[in-house]
This record gives C-alpha cells, structure tokens and sequence, in this order.
C-alpha cells in the first residue's frame, strides 16, 4: 500500500523560507508524476507545482515561479518544495499528492498525504 506522509510545515513570518518533504512508501517512483497542492481556509485546493520522477522536469503555478522549489532525492523516496519568500497569502494546507501514471491532468493525482499547515505572519 502506498503511503505519502508530509512534514515540515509551520509558522514563519512574511519573507521567511520552509521546505516541506513528502516521503513515500510502499514502491518506488519511477513512472510518477509528484506535486503539491494547497487549500486556504475557504478556498478551493489549488495546484503549486510538480515534479515527474524519472525526467526532473518540474512545473509550477504562476503566483510561486520564482520563489518555490520542488525537488527530489531519489534515495529516499521523497520529495520535497523548498519555499522562499513566503507571503500571507501562502497560508494554507498543504498536500502532497501522487500520480502513478504520471499523467497530464491534475485529475491524475490519485494518492494523498494528510496535509501540513503552513502559516505565514505579516
């Protein structure tokens, strides 16, 4: 069974950085597509960025180019979003999530984590 558990969240003043990690277990990655996604308190949960394991290549929404990192370390079977410069807005939830397929759409993620706060001070 596949299992994805996040950690790192937190409370970080406004311009600060966290990196968040999400681990998986239960098989390796190779053919997924990894990404993180956030949910705001009355807010849908939006798309942040994505990773396809066996290229690297990574994708991002347009409010976080520039300021987020996702990233991989193999070895471990983890992945992670560095982020810097970090603003109120990017308060949310946020979930690690997994597309075995490695699919297009972000209706392929199909496996998720529990979720980590971050909260971000002005």
């Amino acid at each position: 069974q596949v299992q994805l558990v996040e950690s790192g969240g937190g409370l970080v003043q406004a311009g600060g950085s966290l990196r968040l990690s999400c681990t998986v277990s239960g098989r390796t990655l190779s053919g997924y597509r990894m990404g993180w996604f956030r949910q705001a308190p009355g807010k849908e949960r939006e798309f942040v960025a994505a990773l396809r394991w066996n290229t690297g290549t990574t994708s991002y929404t347009d409010s976080v180019k520039g300021r987020f990192t996702i990233s991989r370390n193999n070895a471990e079977n983890t992945v992670y979003l560095q982020m810097s410069s970090l603003k109120p807005e990017d308060t949310a939830v946020y979930y690690c999530a997994a597309d075995p397929r490695g699919g297009s759409l972000l209706s392929d993620f199909r496996l998720w984590g529990q979720g980590t706060q971050v909260t971000v001070s002005s």
